[in-house]
């Protein structure tokens, strides 16, 4: 009796746990486009090269959890803008970016390793995701980091985290090659829990004061408006834009809405589960 007990305590397991229990392994490659105050349009026109590794654990045919670290670079430039607003402002800037994330996924089909027909699947995920970024920009021929300058009036010691928390969404497809190894396809948007990634966020500095306390290329990048007007003044006047536009107190960003950046790749993962008990793919 007690082996039939012990048989049946089994057997249940099985048909709770899934047979494809186990751990993929693999990387991935594509690119990261940003989006924010240098591109509130939401242009997809200046993706960068991206690329990363994962490690996923498969609870069931449904449901994965995901770790990962990715590495690439954002960029954005007010020149390519619609906003005239936003041309004027004439403002630019390149990060590195790395994180590191952890997601939840849903299969939307049953998934199973080397099967005939449960060999694919679309699915969603959402997690969190730790990044570190250090936006630049170029003056005199010359890439600076921001950060240091206090471009919107920052005093020292009070500059903005070059590290921030994100909440992680997105989906994918993934399909078997053979039992062990897979290919995924996935998009992926990190928003960020700062206005930092690309240095603007609020109002216009004092420039004499950024000047005073970071010098006078920190005071040259609080408003860079005067070199598009250097080089076209009929720009300003023939759409009617006050110069200079970096009053202090004006508006140089919306701090209301923080930076976000996508990432989309395809990647390899191998699997190296087992099945652990015969299962029923009608379930």
């Amino acid at each position: 009796m007690k082996n039939y007990i012990n048989i049946l305590i089994f057997s249940l397991l099985c048909l709770n746990l899934s047979a494809q229990r186990g751990w993929e392994a693999g990387g991935w490659l594509g690119m990261a486009q940003y989006f924010g105050d240098l591109n509130t349009d939401f242009q997809f026109n200046d993706p960068k090269l991206a690329g990363g590794i994962a490690l996923r654990y498969n609870f069931n045919e449904r449901v994965c959890l995901k770790f990962g670290a990715n590495m690439g670079s954002v960029a954005a430039d007010d020149a390519n803008s619609d906003n005239i607003f936003e041309r004027a402002r004439n403002l630019h800037f390149r990060s590195r970016i790395g994180d590191i994330a952890g997601q939840l996924e849903f299969n939307f089909l049953p998934y199973f390793h080397g099967d005939k027909d449960y060999f694919w699947t679309p699915y969603l995920f959402a997690g969190y995701s730790v990044s570190y970024f250090n936006p630049q920009a170029e003056i005199d021929g010359d890439w600076v980091d921001l950060r240091p300058l206090g471009t919107e009036g920052q005093f020292k010691s009070e500059e903005y985290f070059t590290v921030s928390g994100g909440l992680l969404y997105g989906g994918g497809f993934k399909i078997d090659l053979n039992y062990e190894w897979s290919i995924n396809v996935e998009i992926g948007a990190r928003k960020l829990f700062t206005d930092y990634l690309d240095d603007v966020s609020t109002v216009y500095a004092d420039v004499d004061d950024v000047e005073d306390l970071r010098g006078p290329i920190a005071a040259r990048l609080v408003d860079r408006s005067a070199e598009l007007f250097q080089e076209d003044p009929s720009f300003f006047t023939s759409n009617n834009i006050e110069y200079p536009i970096g009053e202090p107190g004006r508006q140089r960003g919306n701090s209301k809405t923080n930076d976000t950046y996508v990432m989309i790749g395809i990647g390899v993962m191998y699997y190296f589960g087992d099945l652990r008990c015969p299962y029923d793919k009608t379930r």
